[in-house]
């Protein structure tokens, strides 16, 4: 790994990347406690357009963060930890920012860390079916999950800014 690679995201000395015991893949779990408003990670990649994201092989798509309504911020390859965090529609992480992921409440050691990808996407090819399991769970998570009111709740404040900006629209129309 070169040092541009090394350098391309952030993830707390407090996290690890494992299998995850509830569902397929990785995912990044605490191994001490992480405090609300605690710094997780930081994204970074490279920005691409919409055409150049929807192009990408799925497996590569799937790790593909929207930060305006025409960018996406794509990994460097390889994939590295900070990529893993996964999506859950009751998170314990949320954004701060465009790019960097804190704790919304205590995590505790062995608590999976996730956050509700509804907070940063609003693509329609970016949709998935949801395997969060925890009540109540969208059962899919899709591009208009952001306008929903219960989505727009759970994840007060903690919207990318773009989206906080449409959501603000809508709530002033």
């Amino acid at each position: 790994m070169n040092r541009i690679e090394q350098l391309a995201n952030f993830l707390s000395p407090k996290l690890e990347v494992k299998a995850c015991t509830d569902k397929p893949g990785l995912g990044v779990f605490a191994v001490a406690a992480l405090e609300p408003g605690e710094l997780i990670a930081v994204w970074g990649g490279r920005i691409v357009s919409r055409a150049e994201a929807e192009a990408f092989p799925a497996e590569q798509r799937r790790y593909v963060l929207q930060v305006e309504e025409a960018h996406y911020l794509a990994p460097l390859i390889p994939i590295d930890a900070a990529e893993y965090v996964n999506h859950c529609c009751q998170p314990n992480a949320g954004l701060v920012g465009q790019i960097t992921l804190a704790a919304l409440r205590r995590i505790e050691p062995g608590e999976e860390v996730t956050f509700d990808y509804a907070t940063t996407d609003s693509s329609d090819f970016l949709g998935f079916e949801c395997s969060c399991a925890r009540a109540p769970c969208r059962g899919r998570v899709a591009g208009d999950d952001w306008r929903r009111a219960d989505v727009q709740a759970v994840n007060c404040g903690h919207f990318s800014p773009y989206l906080q900006r449409l959501i603000a629209k809508t709530k002033s129309a």
